[in-house]
C-alpha cells in the first residue's frame, strides 16, 4: 500500500495538538488592521480550538 498524503492546504491551516484536539487560527487578522479597533485585533490573537465535528473532517484531511 502507498503512503497516504496529508491535505496540504489543511496542514498549513491547522495543527494537532498532542492530546488530539485541533487548533486554528482567528480569521480576519491579516489586513485591512487600520480600521480595526485594538480591541478587536487583541481578541483575535492566539489559537483556537476547532469545534468537535469540524477537528473530525479535518483530522480525516490531515491523515490523523
Amino acid at each position: 500500500m502507498p503512503k497516504n498524503k496529508s491535505h496540504s492546504g489543511a496542514s498549513k491551516r491547522f495543527k494537532i495538538t498532542g492530546s488530539g484536539k485541533v487548533l486554528r487560527e482567528r480569521a480576519g487578522k491579516r489586513h485591512l488592521l487600520e480600521h480595526k479597533s485594538s480591541r478587536v485585533t487583541r481578541r483575535l490573537a492566539g489559537n483556537a480550538e476547532m469545534a468537535p465535528g469540524d477537528a473530525k473532517k479535518i483530522k480525516k484531511l490531515l491523515g490523523k
